[in-house]
């Protein structure tokens, strides 16, 4: 895992916690998150995620959560893990930030079954001669897959571009698609 933030408006529809997982090896010419990429991190277990997401529900009323990366699709067994008990055990929605196109997504293994279990997936790799940041895109290329009747286009438009959020001991984080310095 690269981190965990467990109130966001800036990753998604609504208030959300956001997961970005760590590991990519798709290597996007201009990715603003490139400290994801090498697969070293912390190493959390189903369990501990599924207490952070819980957590933050009881804390702060989240609707979902977003997996972004580095890059979900190449943890898929963990991914399909968590996925599976949040879908089963919560009306939480869940919404998927990937670098794959949805062609490469239909070939993979289990694609059906991951698929099933999400909202909305945001599917594409990042190009930087396109960058559009905005509505959950970074680039005009990234296609959006509405898989459930949850959420509308509308819906992803308002999410605003950037947050900064201050902690109580005076972390600053900043996030979304177009974050402060990205």
């Amino acid at each position: 895992m690269h981190a965990f933030l467990a109130a966001s408006r800036a990753n998604g529809p609504g208030l959300r916690a956001v997961l970005w997982v760590q590991g990519c090896s798709l290597g996007c010419p201009g990715c603003f998150n490139p400290r994801t990429h090498a697969h070293v991190g912390e190493r959390v277990d189903i369990g501990q995620l599924l207490e952070r997401i819980a957590a933050a529900h009881a804390s702060f009323g989240i609707e979902g959560i977003t997996i972004s990366g580095g890059e979900p699709l190449q943890q898929r067994p963990g991914l399909l893990a968590l996925l599976d008990v949040v879908r089963t055990q919560s009306s939480l929605s869940i919404l998927v930030l990937t670098g794959y196109t949805w062609q490469e997504i239909a070939k993979m293994p289990q694609s059906a079954e991951l698929l099933a279990r999400l909202d909305v997936l945001i599917s594409g790799r990042y190009q930087q001669r396109q960058r559009l940041a905005t509505g959950l895109r970074g680039s005009a290329n990234k296609t959006v897959h509405l898989l459930t009747s949850r959420y509308t286009l509308t819906d992803l438009a308002a999410v605003p571009a950037a947050e900064v959020i201050i902690s109580p001991d005076g972390d600053v984080v900043l996030s979304g698609i177009d974050p402060p310095g990205a």
